[in-house]
């Protein structure tokens, strides 16, 4: 009798909007006695750090067109090519049961290689609109799990509402009691997603900066900012007396995103599932350039509960973000409502319906059918 564990091969990559969640799957099928892996590339190997150390980095070669000259974007066919080949030697060698794309150019070996192969796949789309890599896949994977929802799919093609899943860590934190804003210390929590953004290292310092005083003398701050925007928005904080912690990325968002009174953040999925399910008021500043506006989109469920802001970045100042801060901070009952409010939009379980996924189409090879 063959007791070998089943085998679920995660690919992901390029951000921490991709990771993420890959890794709650990962930690939830090891507890179900699942061996892992995950496919990534170097960028996406970044962010493995918090993964599981039971887990099986492939990394893989891949590329995009998205970035670089001409002669970059000439060989973007060749390099995922031998990504997929190789791919295809690993999976030969090991068979997964159930491969799982959380978008994200680097997923594209592996969900390649394992349509080639026939294993039972699944995407996860964590943004309220299909990414450019599962738009491709859509129609091509036995299931669509969708982190936000609605969400719009191809025609034919019927997704599944999972949620986005949040790290272990995130979940111990869990509906974590709210301190509404008063007349003590209080923690504003500024992330720009996992690589930073400039436009809040622009922005958000001098906006705090012009709150009234009685507001001010109480601020901490802990702020993600891009690696070349560090030292200015540290000095920033320094030279007007705030106290403020500026990092590239924080390993303990859990902790300080349950310990502040308001989060100042793009929109991106794994940040509004984090809100959400903490349970914290957030300003909300969507991405502007992304093509598919798709963080809009992931903001309006806790916009329409009346747990967030949003704040578009086009028109944006540091005159509009201060008031809306402190009209904030000056109404500590409104902001327990949208700190309620939040966990309401949450899913919790979001990691559970995913595994659940997974297991089901495991047994019966295919399940659905083979897609074409």
């Amino acid at each position: 009798m063959n007791t070998k564990p089943r085998l679920l091969l995660l690919a992901a990559g390029g951000t921490g909007g991709h990771m993420f969640p890959a890794q709650a799957l990962s930690e939830a099928m090891l507890a179900k006695g699942w061996r892992v892996k995950l496919s990534t590339d170097w960028r996406g190997a970044r962010y493995t750090k918090g993964f599981p150390s039971e887990v099986e980095i492939e990394q893989i070669s891949a590329s995009t067109f998205a970035r670089g000259g001409f002669w970059a974007k000439l060989i973007v066919p060749f390099v995922l090519g031998i990504g997929v080949l190789n791919s295809l030697f690993a999976m030969q060698r090991d068979r997964p049961d159930v491969v799982v794309g959380f978008g994200g150019y680097p997923s594209i070996p592996a969900l390649a290689a394992a349509w080639l192969l026939r294993r039972p796949r699944i995407i996860h789309e964590q943004n309220g609109v299909l990414g450019r890599v599962n738009q491709l896949f859509a129609k091509h994977v036995n299931q669509l799990a969708c982190g936000s929802w609605p969400t719009a799919t191809p025609a034919g093609v019927t997704g599944v509402h999972t949620g986005n899943p949040v790290r272990a860590k995130i979940l111990d934190r869990a509906g974590a009691g709210y301190i509404a804003p008063g007349d003590y210390p209080m923690s504003v929590l500024v992330m720009g997603g996992s690589q930073g953004a400039r436009i809040l290292s622009d922005l958000v310092p001098p906006a705090l900066v012009d709150l009234p005083i009685a507001h001010l003398k109480h601020l901490r701050v802990s702020h993600q900012a891009r690696h070349e925007d560090i030292e200015r928005v540290a000095d920033f904080y320094a030279d007007h007396g705030i106290a403020a912690e500026v990092e590239t990325f924080f390993d303990d968002i859990p902790r300080r995103m349950s310990e502040a009174q308001l989060v100042i953040s793009r929109a991106g999925a794994s940040s509004v599932a984090d809100v959400s399910v903490i349970g914290r008021p957030s300003i909300l500043i969507p991405l502007a350039s992304a093509i598919r506006d798709e963080q809009t989109a992931n903001a309006r469920a806790l916009v329409t509960a009346d747990a967030a802001i949003l704040m578009p970045e086009p028109g944006l100042t540091v005159a509009t973000l201060s008031a809306q801060i402190a009209a904030f901070l000056e109404a500590p009952d409104k902001a327990t409502a949208m700190a309620n409010a939040a966990l309401r939009c949450a899913v919790p379980d979001a990691t559970g319906r995913l595994a659940t996924l997974v297991e089901n189409l495991a047994p019966a090879g295919l399940g659905q059918g083979a897609p074409k």
